[in-house]
């Protein structure tokens, strides 16, 4: 009898979940281990280009066959999102298997999910313990949309997922990259470029570009978050908070604005934008995600902007946004997304890759836009509190 291949799934390996039985969990975790399954539907993602990925594969100098030393630590917070899960999953684990399921862990967050999410990540664990992967799965009662400190909450969270690595329990060490992704359709190459350019750049930190459709047309989803390299948010907001000038990004600052039309990589103060690939080195040195230092007075803006900020205050300032990585938060709008702006792989095959190169800008903006709403904006010091 031929044995059951990593993309296989037995019935009899799959238990009833909390939420969905065995027979509706298994097409999940067939799609998420197959990258060919068509049995639920997903963006459409092209064959990676392994020979633009090749770098990745270097070894280390020291590196023993048998050591689990961890080059890339993907982390996740996930919720009530499980049409999600065959493409982000699926492909996070193309991704695993490209790089080597040795060099790599897997640390998820779930959060309430009524959907079955959790049902399925739990289910997964016998099979990506095959594949060789490290894998860390917890539930967490943390609920930022309940009550109030949603900002503290979403700190909390974001830290579950990278305890593994505050607590060493896997071997990172300073080159290892941490790949943080939120809950958005992406293709294995775009996980695979945030982590290409911030090794080829040098970069402390690059992060995707994020969008969402509030009419016909698509806008840059984290405005809240984004702040340009002279600290201003990536497109204007006034006081009304209408998203009118959303098609005007980097308005006021034309050097990044060129880059961008050229979609080359560009330095920003702070961005997050759907997924980021970062050095684990700050966190080994202590860094961690963080609420707003309300009793002293500090803006009040998301964990991922105070995280870039005190990337900033340790010295780690190289900090770039990807332009070629274009993401969205369904697979059907991710589809119309990369139909607009592109797949990586069409974009970076006519550029030359020389031309990405950024010449860093190590002096922060003296001061960044603070809007903890949009009628009550203001410049505060960048290291205000800090």
């Amino acid at each position: 009898m031929k044995s059951p291949t990593p993309t296989s799934v037995p019935a009899a390996s799959i238990s009833n979940g909390t939420v969905l039985s065995a027979e509706r969990i298994s097409p999940y975790v067939s799609a998420i281990l197959d990258p060919s399954s068509t049995t639920l539907p997903r963006l459409k993602c092209p064959a990676l280009n392994t020979k633009r990925y090749d770098r990745l594969l270097k070894p280390r100098d020291t590196q023993e066959t048998t050591d689990h030393q961890v080059d890339y630590f993907f982390a996740l917070d996930l919720r009530n999102c499980i049409h999600l899960l065959p493409r982000l999953l699926g492909s996070i684990i193309e991704a695993v298997r490209f790089l080597g399921p040795r060099r790599c862990a897997l640390s998820i967050i779930q959060g309430n999910s009524p959907d079955g999410t959790s049902d399925v990540l739990a289910s997964l664990r016998p099979f990506l313990e095959d594949l060789g992967l490290l894998y860390f799965y917890s539930s967490s009662s943390i609920d930022p949309a309940k009550g109030n400190a949603r900002v503290r909450k979403l700190a909390q969270l974001r830290n579950l997922a990278l305890t593994p690595l505050y607590k060493e329990q896997i071997k990172a060490t300073e080159d290892t990259t941490v790949l943080f992704l939120n809950d958005v359709a992406a293709c294995p190459e775009d996980i695979l470029e945030l982590a290409l350019q911030r090794r080829s750049l040098s970069a402390d930190m690059t992060c995707a570009m994020d969008w969402t459709f509030v009419g016909p047309d698509p806008t840059f989803y984290d405005i809240w978050i984004a702040r340009t390299i002279s600290g201003n948010s990536f497109f204007d907001i006034p006081s009304d908070g209408n998203w009118n000038a959303a098609w005007n990004l980097f308005w006021d600052d034309q050097d990044t604005r060129a880059r961008y039309s050229q979609q080359r990589p560009f330095q920003v103060f702070a961005c997050w934008n759907g997924a980021a690939a970062f050095t684990a080195a700050p966190l080994l040195h202590g860094l961690r995600f963080r609420d707003v230092h309300g009793d002293r007075g500090e803006c009040f803006q998301g964990e991922p902007q105070l995280f870039c900020k005190d990337m900033w205050y340790r010295g780690y300032r190289k900090i770039a946004v990807v332009p070629s990585v274009n993401l969205e938060y369904s697979d059907a709008k991710a589809a119309d997304i990369k139909k607009l702006k592109g797949y990586v792989s069409d974009i970076v095959e006519g550029q030359e890759e020389e031309d990405d190169g950024i010449d860093w800008v190590f002096d922060p903006p003296e001061q960044v836009r603070c809007m903890p709403t949009w009628d009550k904006q203001s410049w505060r010091p960048w290291n205000e509190t800090l």
